[in-house]
Formats: C-alpha cells, sequence, structure tokens
C-alpha cells in the first residue's frame, strides 16, 4: 500500500478520549470511543448511521486482549451504531470492553449487504492474526454481492486495516507476515530469520529454535523446540511467558511468540540467562550483535 495521510480529530483535546479518523478520498469514517464516553457521542449524526464495530477489552482471567465484533443496521426509531454500543454498555456479559472502534460512512452508504460482508471479512482477519481473543460466539456470514461491491469493500477493508493500526489496536496483524517467496526476494526473506541451537547440560537435549525480527521485538517461531526444564535462573516474566505458552509435551512451541528484546526471546528458549545478541545467528553463523553492527536485518 502507498504512503496515506490519515487526519486525526482529537474530539475532547486528549489523545485517551475519543478520536475521529477520516482519509482523503475516502468515504469512510472511524471512531475511537472510550466506554466511558460514549454518552457524549449524542447528536452525532453519522453515529445514528449503520456500520460494523469493535469492543476491545483485556480478560481479567488470562490477561489476553479480547475483541467482539459486531454490525449495527438502522432502526425504525433512525438509531444506529451509538444506540447499539449503549445496548452492549448495559450488557453483564459485554462487561470486558473498555473501548470501542466504529468503522461507518461520512455519505451513509451502508446497508445490511455491505455491514454483514465487512463483518464476516474483519472476524476472519481477526482471527487468522491471533492477536485477540474474538469473543463472536458464531462466525458472520458474508451474504450475497456482486464482485463489484465486492472489490469496493475489500479496498474499504484495506483501509480501515490501517487505521484500526494507527488507533492501537493491531487485531488485524500477525506477529509474522507471511510473504510469498519468490527467486528475488528469497535472500532478504532467509536473511530474517534467526537460528539458536544449544545443548542442555541439565536435560543433556539439545534444543533448536527460530526468531524473526520485526519491528515489535523479536518473535520466536511456531514449531521451535525449547527446553521444558525449570532453571533458578529464570527471569519472573520469561516464566510467566512460558506459563501461557502453547508448548507440547515434546517442546515443541505451537504459537509465535514476541519478546521485545532478543535476550529475552533466548531465556525463553533455553529456560535461564544468557545473552541474546550472540545466542541468535544467521544462516551462515553471523551473530546478531555482529549484524547490527553493520545495520541490521532487512525487515
Amino acid at each position: 500500500m502507498s504512503a496515506k495521510s490519515i487526519n486525526l480529530y482529537l474530539m475532547d483535546g486528549e489523545p485517551n478520549g475519543r478520536i475521529k479518523c477520516t482519509l482523503a478520498n475516502w468515504t469512510g469514517v472511524a471512531y475511537k470511543i472510550p466506554r466511558t464516553e460514549l454518552e457524549k457521542c449524542r447528536g452525532r449524526e453519522d453515529l445514528t448511521q449503520s456500520g460494523v464495530y469493535f469492543l476491545f477489552g483485556i480478560s481479567d482471567e488470562t490477561g489476553e486482549n479480547i475483541v467482539y465484533i459486531g454490525q449495527a443496521g438502522v432502526r425504525k426509531n433512525g438509531e444506529g451504531i451509538l444506540c447499539r454500543l449503549q445496548e452492549h454498555k448495559r450488557d453483564s456479559e459485554k462487561d470486558y470492553w473498555t473501548e470501542a472502534v466504529v468503522f461507518t460512512t461520512s455519505n451513509n452508504s451502508f446497508g445490511p449487504t455491505e455491514i454483514s460482508y465487512l463483518e464476516n471479512k474483519f472476524c476472519k482477519l481477526a482471527t487468522e492474526a491471533k492477536r485477540y481473543v474474538v469473543k463472536n460466539a458464531n462466525a458472520p456470514t458474508p451474504g450475497n454481492i456482486t464482485e463489484e461491491k465486492e472489490c469496493e469493500l475489500e479496498e474499504f477493508a484495506e483501509i480501515s486495516k490501517m487505521i484500526m493500526g494507527t488507533l492501537g489496536h493491531k487485531v488485524f496483524e500477525p506477529l509474522v507476515e507471511i510473504k510469498a517467496t519468490t527467486e528475488q526476494n528469497s535472500v532478504n526473506n532467509n536473511e530474517q530469520i534467526l537460528h539458536m541451537k544449544r545443548k542442555i547440560r541439565k536435560s543433556g537435549k539439545t534444543i533448536e529454535a527460530d526468531c524473526k525480527q520485526t519491528v515489535e521485538g523479536f518473535v520466536v517461531l511456531k514449531g521451535s523446540h525449547i527446553e521444558l526444564n525449570n532453571s533458578d535462573s529464570i527471569p519472573p516474566g520469561i516464566k510467566e511467558a512460558r506459563q501461557k505458552a502453547n508448548v507440547d509435551a515434546t517442546g515443541v512451541l505451537q504459537e509465535d511468540v514476541l519478546f521485545k528484546s532478543p535476550s529475552y526471546a533466548a531465556a525463553f528458549v533455553i529456560r535461564g540467562h544468557t545473552n541474546g545478541l550472540t545466542d541468535w545467528k544467521t544462516a551462515d553463523g553471523k551473530t546478531l550483535k555482529e549484524i547490527e553492527e553493520v545495520g541490521g536485518l532487512n525487515l
């Protein structure tokens, strides 16, 4: 996607308040609304329209990010999105959410077909990204649309994905992007993968793991073999990450796990203190420290 200029209007004059988001030559409008500020949105005409909304929160039990994705159509009384959000605020089964993000249009062009398609699309993207626990009980149906309308809505969805990230929620972004590998770009893609191999004295096992550096940090990749035995020197943060991570009985990681530093990523793998700058290496044996000294990886 080419460079974009996004307009963020701080409706309450502060970054933690309500935010309206628009884009040049885009008919869409997005709102980020804290749960506590819903009443301030009364009287906004575009929030009485049809649209798709997201309820974001954090699970008190697991600490995981959670999201509910829904659609709201215009009712006989003229109420639309805002009315639906207010209903969710009164719903005890949805008391987890702390803010909503809404997508509608500036020209009131969304009907039942459009919002059904987008709700289905957004649910699918959020589920595939695996960043948030999607709380929808049933998968929404996309409905029947023409190929022309589908093309239009796919473009709307692409811009919505970018705006959602700008508003602070990476609900559509997987930890590691899966890119098609061609002969031309395979070298660059392979250079991004770091490898670690270590024989653990305590267990006598040799563990091997792969890691990818991204703009967010270091992702230990699904399929990595990691040490199962505890170490007295394991940092508390790593102990918590190990408890949450999906690892099978043989020590194979079943999901991608993000860390902010290479040393924490390496400590997660060997279950003890270590220096990630020297432990993680490229296929040709260069350490991460050596790579960063000459300009870093190709992200």
